[in-house]
Formats: structure tokens, C-alpha cells, sequence
């Protein structure tokens, strides 16, 4: 390999071999720290997010640079909690590697451990010893930004006494909740903005169930749900379903009643020609099938009667020249 290198005279940074050919860095979080390193003080006020989207590092290969980073000790990040809710992320960058307590220091603070809590007042706790103070260091449930937002962290979720309450334990077969929920987990299928996921649907089940108690067919249950897209959309699965099945449950089916035939009449004789013979009528007919359709047969398979013969034209004139003329006003 032949190498030509010329050291530039301006406009360079100094960088060193442990970040050029650290093994554990990727390209993104090399470059990422050498331009960092170049920049000048007045740019210094800058996330750490921002710079890197002027080189092109976004997304995932942002935070694997910067995780990268952290990891090495060459990126140190401290976020606390101001007046009125406000949290602040300070965070400092490094050519060399340094540890947290070495990162505090620079920061200003002796270490980067918790603040020491002040004592406790001269009164005696009512229950168990003293402890230090919680109140504004528990860290934020969501992932940590490196950008200053006014909004304060969400805190972990805890079951509310306004939330919706669960659910009794069902008296309905498990095998129709089974197929209930089948059905509602099948409807993504058919509308994709009917998607539901699995424990949606297990608590959905409970109010379809009952379409089947009543008797309809889980082909009916899906065509019941899938009808009447609304105009502008579902923008809740869940709500748009539990509405559903609840205002639009059929009424019970009623048992049909048992078909009781009709009593056959009694044989009565045919009048018919022929031998005489008993039939059973299905109305009023006095004759048996088989004398009817003789009967139709003959009527049409008689011949007409025979048309008296053609006169030639010359007869027919004379036979009119013979019959005697009335006169007008002979009566």
C-alpha cells in the first residue's frame, strides 16, 4: 500500500488514534465525535441530535452511535428537573474517556452520584428510620430525549378508579368464547381498521358471545359488524365494536312451532269410465289422476268435423244469382 498524507495548515482537527482505531466505535460514532470536536464555542448549545442530522445521522443510527458512545465514556448525559415542571438535559462530549465521577467534576458538580438529603428534623419519625427524600429524582417513564421540553415525564401507569372495571367471570360456554373471539379477530381480514389485538378480543368476546347465545351463526356476527361502514371512518376498534354488539343485539329467536300435518281424506269412488275404483282426492276432484288424463286426451285427439266440400267459383256464383233478392221496402 503507498500512502501520500500532507498535514493541512488551517481548518483541521486533531484527532486522536485510541477514536480513530477504537474497536468498539463505529464510523457513525467517530465521525460523529471528531466533528463535534471541531466545532466552535458558539455552537456548543446544540443537542447532540441536532448536530448529528447535519452529517446525515438519523434515526437508529443515531442512537447507536450515541448508546456507542455512552458506553466508552466519551458522551456523559445529566437531566434534572426545573421550576415549574421544566426538564433540562445537560450533556458533555469528550476526546478522551472519562468516568462519571471524572464527567462531575468537569461539570461542576464533586460527583455524579445523588445529592446527600439534609438531615432529619429532631422529631422522631412515627415509623421506621429516616430516608432520604424522593421527591423530584425518579426518572421519567418515556425514553430520554436530549432536548429541553416543558412538559414533565409521565409517571408509571397505575390502575385508576375511573377506569373500566373487569369484567365477571362469564357463565357462557368457552367453546362460544372461543369462536367469538375468532370472529372478532378475523374482521382485520375484511377492514384493516378493524385490527384488534388478542386481549382486545378476549374482552370483546364477552359481549359477542351473546349474538351466539341467540341463536346466529358466526357468519352472521361478522356480517353484522362488517355492515354500515360509517362515513368518516373508525377511529376507535375497540369502542366502534363494543357499540356495536351492544345496540345492535338481535332479539331472541323464538322456537318454531312443530309442523303438524294434515289428516288425508278418506277414499271415495271414482266416477270415471271403466271399472269402478276408489281414489284418494287431495281437493274436490270427483276423478281419479289416471281417468282426468284420459279424459284430456280424448278431448284433444278428436278430429274435427269435416268442412262440406269446395264449390268451384262458377257454381258458387250461380247459387247466389238464384236466391231470390228482397227489394227495398219489402219487408
Amino acid at each position: 500500500m503507498l500512502r501520500h498524507a500532507i498535514a493541512p495548515s488551517a481548518r483541521y482537527t486533531k484527532a486522536s488514534h485510541d477514536v480513530v482505531r477504537h474497536p468498539r466505535l463505529n464510523s457513525d460514532a467517530k465521525i460523529l465525535l471528531l466533528y463535534v470536536q471541531g466545532l466552535p464555542d458558539n455552537t456548543t448549545f446544540k443537542p447532540l441530535s441536532e448536530l448529528a442530522q447535519k452529517l446525515g445521522i438519523k434515526g437508529r443510527a443515531y442512537q447507536k452511535a450515541k448508546q456507542q458512545l455512552i458506553e466508552n465514556g466519551y458522551v456523559h448525559e445529566w437531566r434534572s428537573q426545573a421550576d415549574g415542571g421544566r426538564w433540562i438535559t445537560e450533556q458533555l462530549v469528550a476526546n478522551a474517556p472519562l468516568t462519571s465521577e471524572q464527567a462531575g467534576h468537569l461539570r461542576g458538580t464533586p460527583s455524579a452520584a445523588s445529592p446527600v438529603s439534609p438531615p432529619p428534623s429532631t422529631h422522631s419519625p412515627t415509623v421506621g428510620e429516616p430516608t432520604a427524600r424522593t421527591a423530584g429524582g425518579y426518572e421519567p417513564v418515556e425514553d430520554h430525549s436530549d432536548k429541553t421540553t416543558p412538559h414533565p415525564p409521565s409517571e408509571p401507569s397505575e390502575p385508576s378508579a375511573l377506569s373500566e372495571p373487569e369484567r365477571p367471570a362469564s357463565t357462557a360456554d368457552p367453546a362460544l368464547l372461543a369462536r367469538a373471539e375468532r370472529v372478532l379477530l378475523s374482521l382485520r381480514h375484511s377492514r384493516r381498521e378493524l385490527h384488534l389485538g388478542v386481549r382486545e378480543a378476549a374482552k370483546l368476546a364477552f359481549d359477542a358471545v351473546k349474538w351466539l347465545e341467540r341463536g346466529l351463526s358466526e357468519s352472521d356476527l361478522r356480517q353484522a359488524l362488517l355492515a354500515e361502514r360509517p362515513k368518516d371512518g373508525v377511529r376507535s376498534a375497540v369502542g366502534f365494536l363494543r357499540y356495536r354488539l351492544v345496540e345492535k343485539l338481535p332479539e331472541p329467536r323464538t322456537t318454531p312451532q312443530s309442523y303438524e300435518p294434515t289428516r288425508p281424506r278418506e277414499l271415495i269412488e271414482c266416477q270415471g269410465p271403466g271399472k269402478t275404483h276408489n281414489f284418494r282426492p287431495l281437493l274436490d276432484e270427483t276423478k281419479c289422476t289416471p281417468c282426468r288424463l284420459i279424459a284430456a286426451n280424448t278431448m284433444y285427439s278428436a278430429s274435427p268435423s269435416p268442412e262440406p266440400d269446395h264449390l268451384p267459383w262458377r257454381e258458387r256464383f250461380a247459387k247466389i244469382n238464384t236466391t231470390p233478392t228482397a227489394l227495398p221496402g219489402e219487408g
